[in-house]
This record gives structure tokens, sequence and C-alpha cells, in this order.
């Protein structure tokens, strides 16, 4: 039950333009300095050249970034909640475990490993009905990228900033994501599962007694294997361009091999089915059949019926502060000028 939704979520990423003006305009004041160091000390030049100032353009560019930044949310819309009304819901509780370890950018399948992993997640959640879905990422520790929510499209947005850089930590914690999952679910008013997405490898002891744990809270935990039997080097990248093969001590190139017998054992602990992707699927839909076959019990909600737009308040002020940024001057006032002659003429006669 959301009072304040966003309708145009995925228009946030234009705030990487508002970042992107304010690194160009540091670099363009830095640029200015130094292009007047040339002419000499700045106190002499600020003397010569008649009511220059150093802080309006700064000031008159805050004001700029503030009508983007309202611009944009009024892209976005915020809507508010203005009616509530009950709901039935039915459907099950669902955290997907994703490895974003290096070894998942293995290109054994196409794209990668991951790629194909978030592909397959991006078409469950397409596919979701009255369910909830969270989001967990893991490699050497377990992070939650989503919480728990019926907000599909936010679901997305989260997915599409997951790569193998958002832990930094490297490993295959799969007891330690599946423990963070069972913590993410909220209530026990319905059915729940996990579904843990990996290769397999260099993972910690526990996968197994996790995984059981949770089969004795009522939560059946799936597995899916991404990776082929005859295993893939894996990709070394610098600034998002491919340098080579990670490599041992020696010198020889890392394979990478999906631990099959790990995950199958894990799945059997916790009560759930294994499925091993391939180039042509990534076992999401199996398991989705098979989660839809568990008991889903309906319950009493209230979620709101109708969200007022709001994003004409923020077009409102982005225009005010476009207006108001128009018409400031980058020169200092003549009351300023003024007001430092009298300073100057009371301190001579002091």
């Amino acid at each position: 039950m959301d009072i304040v939704r966003l309708e145009n979520i995925a228009y946030l990423h234009l705030f990487w333009i508002v970042g992107g003006m304010i690194i160009l305009f540091w670099f363009s004041m830095r640029w200015r300095k130094r292009a007047l160091h040339r002419f000499g000390d700045l106190s002499v030049y600020q003397n010569l050249v008649h009511r220059l100032s150093f802080t309006r353009p700064k000031f008159k560019f805050f004001v700029f970034l503030l009508a983007m930044a309202f611009l944009i949310m009024g892209i976005i819309n915020p809507q508010i909640g203005s009616k509530l009304k009950e709901a039935e819901r039915k459907g099950v509780d669902l955290v997907v475990a994703l490895d974003v370890s290096s070894s998942m950018n293995a290109r054994d399948i196409k794209p990668s490993r991951l790629d194909r992993a978030k592909q397959a997640i991006s078409q469950l959640i397409e596919r979701l009905s009255g369910d909830r879905i969270g989001i967990i990422v893991f490699a050497g520790q377990a992070y939650t990228q989503l919480p728990i929510t019926t907000d599909y499209s936010a679901g997305k947005m989260f997915l599409s900033n997951v790569d193998s850089d958002i832990v930094p930590t490297q490993g295959t914690a799969i007891g330690k994501a599946i423990d963070l999952a069972m913590d993410s679910f909220t209530d026990n008013e319905h059915s729940k599962a996990i579904i843990v997405i990996t290769d397999g490898e260099n993972h910690d002891q526990n996968a197994k007694d996790m995984a059981q744990k949770a089969r004795e809270k009522g939560i059946n935990v799936h597995t899916i294997g991404m990776g082929l039997s005859e295993g893939s080097p894996i990709p070394v990248y610098n600034n998002g361009e491919m340098r080579g093969f990670k490599k041992d001590q020696q010198g020889n190139t890392v394979v990478s091999k999906l631990n099959e017998q790990l995950l199958r054992e894990v799945a059997e602990s916790g009560g759930g089915m294994y499925v091993r992707a391939n180039n042509t699927k990534a076992g999401l839909n199996a398991i989705f059949e098979e989660i839809n076959k568990m008991e889903q019990k309906k319950f009493e909600t209230k979620k709101y019926a109708d969200y007022e737009d709001r994003f004409q308040y923020f077009i409102a002020v982005s225009l005010i502060l476009f207006i108001l940024e128009a018409i400031m001057v980058n020169r200092r006032s003549k009351w300023a000028d003024s007001f430092k002659f009298l300073e100057k003429n009371q301190g001579g006669r002091a």
C-alpha cells in the first residue's frame, strides 16, 4: 500500500544529466580561473573589469540545477494516493538471490551468465500478478537490492543496475544469501519461495544447512545453475572494456565450471527443484510453474485505487526557477559597488 508512487520511474536516470552538468561546470570554472591567472593577480583583474563577480555564476548555476531537478521530477510525475479500497490479494512471496561474483561474467551462456540471468528475472517479473518479489545480490557477502514489493517497475529498474562490481567481496556465499532472504519475508500469511541463481563456485560450507533451515520455516529453496559443463574462462574488465581473462598465480587461465552437485543438494535440502540453464532457456519458467502449484492463500489488504498527479507543481517551480536564472546577471550590481565605495571612504577617514 504505497501512498506515493512515481508514474514514470524509468526517467530517474535523467538525474545523471544533472551530475554531468555539475562536473562540466566544475571543469569550466577551473579553466576560467587558470585563464584569468595568465593576466596576473585576480584581485587586480577584478578592479580592472567593472563589477566582475566570481560568486554570481555559481549561484546562477545552482538555481539552474534546481530548475532541472524539478523539471525531471515533473517528468517522473509523483502521484499521491487519494482513495483507499479493500482488495483481495492472492499469490506468493518470492525472493530471487542473484550471484554477481566475477565468475558470472563467463560467456559459456550468452551474452554472459549474469546478463542471461538478469534477462530471465526481468521476464519473470513480467509474468507476476498478485505476487510480491524481492531481489538479493551476493558474492562473498549478500545484500538486499530490492525489498519485497509489488512494484514490478521498481524491480526492473533495480535489476538493470546490477553488475559484478556491486558487491566488492568475491566468493559465492549461497548460505548468507539464503539467510538474508529468509529475513526478507515480512509476514507468515502466505507461501514463500527463494530462487538462488548461481554457478556455485567458491561456495561457503553452510549452504545446505541454510536451505534446510528455510525448509523448516516453510520456505522452499530452488536453485538454478548458470553455466555449461565444459566451463568458460572469466573475463577481466577495466573501465568497461575486456582486457583478457582471469589467471591463477602460475599464470594459467582460470576456467569457471558449474558446481552442479552442490546446487542439486541445496535444492533437495530446501524442498525445491534444481534446473540447469543453457543458451536456450534460463530455467526460471520451470521453477515459476512449480511455485504456482504452491498454496496461494487469499487475504484482505488495502490499496489505493486512485492516484492524483503532482507533476504540475514541480513543473511550475521549475519554470519560476528557469525565469529567475534567466534574469540573473553575472556581474555585481551598482548598489554593491556603491556599498564598497562607501566602505573604502570610511576606511580612508579612519
